[in-house]
């Protein structure tokens, strides 16, 4: 049983690797004074790539499949263990085993404002977040520029790396979009298209595909948003003495807590009230002025030819359009300059 033991310590015939949980991108076989066996065997899992590395150099690179190791399938080492064909002793090598699946919900965000030019609002500052998806591509490259000789490489190792390389990017092309913020909500599906491809070099550079790239929402920061709500609130009243007593109005509640009481609110409604009258008054101003320009076309077309009459027609139909004179005022006008024409 000791000579067993001894035997299975130092030579190993089965290399593989079951994923224990989540998170984990790349891990190294426990190879620690143990030689890999000759035409032992070498399984590697769909959504898995192997890589052998001998002496510090990378040498062969495994997709799914079961191996038999031998010189025929690890070619690469065999040339830079210079082997003879028919040399068949135990070798030492790391195995690193990497997962390729898609690691999927992968969160990114602003964790400041970031400050852009804005062609409607000018300098504005914005906050955005969304998610993301990568997998593994090219193990070397990733074992070179990212996981190196660690036991295991997970990836909350890798997120925040990645998450700052995103908004680097993602405020270079926020800045050269040009697209005004209010826009912006219409164009996310674009952005994250725009952004998927200007990161798609930074991410192969580390042995990465970005399989999916979204920007879920982008924001003002809070203050700003509250001037951006009362500019909505302004365009969508649009007459200013309706608006101003509805303001007071609204005020009334608060008023009446605070000192004065509804006495103060009532001279603020006063005030509002007078501004709405004040509007009503010029807007009836206006009415009288142009139905008495009516009246007074109607009068002149006595003793006038037949074209001047029909020239006064059209007016009055143009003020019956413009809501100026009703039907009634309209036909009864029509009517006088018709029966002093015949």
């Amino acid at each position: 049983m000791a000579l067993w033991d001894f035997v299975k310590k130092q030579f190993i015939d089965i290399i593989q690797w079951t994923e224990p949980g989540e998170g984990i991108l790349a891990y190294r076989f426990p190879m620690q004074d143990m030689e890999i066996q000759y035409g032992g065997s070498l399984t590697v899992r769909e959504s898995q790539m192997a890589l052998f590395v001998d002496e510090g150099r990378v040498a062969d690179v495994f997709g799914p499949g079961r191996y038999k190791l031998v010189t025929q399938t690890i070619p690469v080492l065999t040339y830079l263990k210079n082997w003879d064909k028919l040399f068949e002793s135990p070798f030492k090598s790391d195995v690193y085993f990497f997962s390729n699946r898609l690691q999927v919900d992968q969160k990114w965000g602003t964790p400041n404002h970031i400050t852009i030019r804005d062609k409607e609002f000018g300098a504005v500052r914005l906050r955005a977040f969304g998610i993301y998806t990568y997998r593994i591509v090219d193990p070397k490259a990733f074992h070179l520029n990212v996981s190196g000789t660690r036991e295991q490489y997970t990836v909350d190792d890798l997120s925040g790396q990645l998450r700052n390389t995103i908004v680097g990017a993602m405020t270079d092309l926020f800045g050269e979009s040009g697209i005004p913020f209010l826009d912006l909500a219409a164009n996310q599906d674009e952005l994250a298209a725009k952004l998927r491809a200007k990161l798609a070099d930074s991410f192969k550079a580390l042995g990465l595909e970005l399989s999916g790239f979204v920007v879920e929402n982008v924001s003002l920061p809070e203050e700003l948003q509250k001037i951006l709500d009362q500019r909505i609130g302004m365009n969508m009243v649009g007459d200013m003495g309706r608006y101003t007593q509805f303001q007071v109005a609204s005020s009334i509640p608060t008023a009446a807590a605070n000192e004065g009481g509804v006495a103060g609110a009532g001279a603020g409604l006063g005030a509002g009230l007078a501004m709405g009258q004040a509007m009503a008054g010029a807007l009836g101003q206006a009415m009288q002025g142009a139905q008495a320009g009516a009246a007074g076309a109607a009068a002149a077309g006595a003793g006038q030819s037949p074209q001047d009459v029909m020239q006064l027609l059209e007016k009055l139909h143009d003020l019956k359009t413009k809501g100026v004179l009703t039907d009634q005022e309209y036909e009864a006008k029509k009517a006088e300059l018709l029966k002093k024409l015949g």
